[in-house]
C-alpha cells in the first residue's frame, strides 16, 4: 500500500531519501505559516481595543514597517548570494534569526503597561520597533529559506513536491497559533471579544509561540544541509551593482509574470485578513463565531491541497491556479450579500453565509494561486542563471518575503484608513458598537470588491505564465552544458522557448555566447529520455550534500 501512495504522488526512493529531507527543509515553515497568521488575523484589531490605540495609528506602524520590508528583504537577498561559507550560503541565517525572533514576539503580544490612549506617542514607537524587530526576522529566515529550495530540489516535480510539505508545514503551524491563542483566552474569560482584559492570553500565547517558532527554525538549521559555497566565486559589490541586481530580475519576462499575478493575489489575500475581524465583528455582527470561522477557513483551504497537488502534477504549475482560484472570486462576493445578524434578522442565514464564502468557498480558492506562486519561484532561479550565468537565488528569493510583507502592509495601511475615512469606530473593548451605513458599505468594499477585483487582475496574469516540466527541465540541461563545455548548441524550438520564457534574444543571454570557434554540444538523452547532463549533475549533488552531513 505504500509503495502504491508513494507511485500516487510521484516520489521515488526510500522515506529516508526523500520524504525526510523535504520534511527536515520544512520545519521552518511552521513559523512561517503560524507567526504571520496570527499577526495578520489580530495584530490590527490587538492594538485598537487591547492597546486601546486608534486606528490611525495602528496603521501608521503597519505603513512603517512596510517600508523597513522593502529595504531589509533585498539586502538580505545580496548578502546570501554574497555569503561563503562550509555550512552554505544560506542555512547559518536561520539561527541568526531565532535571538530576534523571540524577543519581537513577546514585544508584539505586550505592552508592558503602555496605554494606546493615554500615551499614544510612547505606544507607537513601542510596537513600530517591535514589529520592525519582527520583520526584520521574518526576512531572515523566509529569504535564505526560500533560496535553498532550488539547490535542494533542483528538478521540477521534486520541487513541486517540497513546496506542496512546505504548505502542509505551512498548516501545522497556524492552526496550533490560532488554537493556543484561543485557548489562553477561553481560560482568562476573554473569548467573546477582545479587551484591555485581554493583555494575558496575548502576552502567553506570544512566549508559548516564540519557543514553538524558534524550535522550528532550530531543526530546519540542525537537519537541513546544503553543499559548501567556499569555492564559489564572489561577485564584487557597491551601489551601481546592487541596484542592478534588481533591476536585472525584472528584465526576465517570466519574473515579470511571476511577479505581477503573485502582487495581486497577495493583494486580495491581505485585504481580505485584515478586514475580515472587522467584518464579523461590526458588520455582521458574529464575533462570538470568529473561532468557527477560523476552523472551516484552516479546514477548506488544507483540503483544496489534494486538489491542487493533482492538477500540479499532471497538468503544470499553472493549472491549479486556473480551476481553483474562481471558487475564491465567488467566496468573497457573498459577503456582498450578508445582513448584520440583528436581533431582528435572520442570525442562521447570515452564519450560514458568512462560512460559505469567507470559510469555505474563499480559502479553498485562494489556495490554488496560492499554491502556484510558491511553486513557481524556485523555478525563476533557472531562467535568471539563463541570462545572467548566475546563481541568484537569495536575490530571486527576495521577492517571495517582499510580496507577501510589503503588500500585506500596503493593505493593512489601506484598509485601515479607507475605515478610518467611511467612520468606522473602534476602540470598543469587545463590545459591539453599532456603526453607520457608510461605515458597514466601508467595510463591504474592503471584505469583499477591492479583494475580488484584485483576485480577478491576479487569475487573468496566471495565463500569462508560459513555463512547462519539459521547459524547465530543457532550460537546466542547457545550463548545465554551457557550465560544463562552455558553449551549448539548442534546435530551433529549444532557442524559441529560452527567448519567449526569457524575454531575450537568445544571443543577448548568457546561454547563448560562444566563441567563434567553439565546440557544437547539443543537449543529449539517455534512452528513457532524460538529459545525461542533468544525471551527472544530480549525482555530483549528492556527492556534495553527503559531505555536508
Amino acid at each position: 500500500m505504500g509503495e502504491k501512495i508513494k507511485q500516487a504522488i510521484g516520489i521515488e526512493g526510500t522515506f529516508k531519501e526523500t520524504v525526510w529531507p523535504m520534511i527536515q527543509y520544512c520545519f521552518a515553515n511552521i513559523f512561517m505559516g503560524g507567526g504571520g497568521y496570527i499577526i495578520t488575523m489580530y495584530f490590527s484589531m490587538f492594538l485598537t481595543n487591547v492597546v486601546g490605540m486608534e486606528l490611525r495609528h495602528a496603521t501608521f506602524i503597519m505603513m512603517i514597517a512596510t517600508v523597513w520590508d522593502g529595504i531589509n528583504d533585498p539586502i538580505m537577498g545580496l548578502i546570501t548570494d554574497r555569503t561563503r561559507s562550509k555550512y552554505g550560503r544560506h542555512r547559518r541565517y536561520l539561527l541568526l534569526s531565532i535571538p530576534p525572533l523571540v524577543v519581537s514576539y513577546i514585544m508584539l503580544w505586550n505592552s508592558f503597561g503602555i496605554d494606546g490612549k493615554e500615551h499614544p506617542t510612547i505606544a507607537v514607537c513601542y510596537y513600530a520597533f517591535a514589529y520592525i524587530l519582527y520583520k526584520t526576522a521574518y526576512t531572515m529566515v523566509d529569504v535564505p529559506h526560500t533560496a535553498m529550495l532550488p539547490t535542494l530540489a533542483p528538478e521540477y516535480n521534486k520541487r513541486t513536491q517540497y513546496t506542496s510539505v512546505s504548505y502542509i508545514f505551512n498548516s501545522v503551524g497556524m492552526v496550533p497559533s490560532y488554537i493556543i491563542l484561543l485557548i489562553f483566552l477561553w481560560a482568562f474569560g476573554s473569548s467573546d471579544g477582545l479587551s484591555k482584559e485581554s493583555k494575558m492570553p496575548f502576552l502567553l500565547t506570544g512566549i508559548v509561540l516564540s519557543i514553538v517558532y524558534a524550535c522550528s527554525i532550530f531543526a530546519t538549521f540542525k537537519t537541513c544541509k546544503e553543499p559548501s559555497s567556499l569555492d564559489e566565486e564572489l561577485p564584487p559589490l557597491d551601489i551601481k551593482f546592487a541596484i542592478n541586481e534588481y533591476i536585472q530580475v525584472f528584465r526576465n519576462k517570466s519574473f515579470r509574470d511571476y511577479f505581477s499575478m503573485s502582487f495581486f493575489w497577495q493583494m486580495a489575500r491581505s485585504c481580505f485578513s485584515t478586514t475580515n475581524v472587522y467584518y464579523i465583528t461590526y458588520l455582521v455582527n458574529l464575533y462570538k463565531y470568529y473561532p468557527l470561522f477560523n476552523t472551516f477557513a484552516g479546514i477548506f483551504e488544507t483540503l483544496a491541497f489534494p486538489l491542487n497537488y493533482a492538477l500540479t502534477m499532471k497538468k503544470g504549475k499553472s493549472k491549479c491556479g486556473a480551476v481553483v482560484t474562481p471558487f475564491m472570486i465567488v467566496g468573497l462576493l457573498i459577503a456582498l450579500f450578508v445582513k448584520p445578524a440583528t436581533p431582528g434578522g435572520n442570525v442562521m442565514l447570515t452564519l450560514v453565509l458568512m462560512i460559505l464564502g469567507g470559510a469555505v468557498l474563499y480559502p479553498f480558492g485562494m489556495s490554488g494561486l496560492g499554491f502556484v506562486s510558491n511553486n513557481v519561484l524556485p523555478d525563476l532561479t533557472d531562467v535568471d542563471e539563463l541570462i545572467t550565468g548566475r546563481r541568484r537565488e537569495g536575490v530571486i528569493g527576495t521577492f517571495n518575503t517582499m510580496v507577501k510583507q510589503v503588500t500585506g502592509g500596503i493593505m493593512t495601511f489601506m484598509v485601515g484608513t479607507l475605515l478610518n475615512a467611511f467612520g468606522l469606530v473602534t476602540g470598543n473593548e469587545g463590545v459591539y458598537i453599532e456603526q453607520t451605513a457608510t461605515a458597514l458599505w466601508g467595510i463591504r468594499i474592503c471584505v469583499a470588491i477591492l479583494p475580488a477585483i484584485s483576485a480577478t487582475i491576479a487569475y487573468l496574469l496566471l495565463k500569462r505564465f508560459k513555463m512547462t516540466k519539459d521547459d524547465h527541465t530543457m532550460i537546466r540541461a542547457a545550463i548545465a552544458t554551457k557550465h560544463k563545455y562552455g558553449t551549448v548548441t539548442l534546435t530551433e524550438y529549444e532557442r524559441e522557448r529560452c527567448e519567449l520564457l526569457s524575454g531575450y534574444k537568445l544571443e543577448n543571454t548568457w546561454l547563448g555566447t560562444y566563441e567563434n570557434d567553439a565546440e557544437v554540444h547539443r543537449l543529449e538523452k539517455d534512452i528513457q529520455g532524460n538529459y545525461l547532463i542533468l544525471l551527472e549533475q544530480e549525482a555530483e549533488l549528492k556527492k556534495q550534500l553527503a559531505e555536508a552531513e
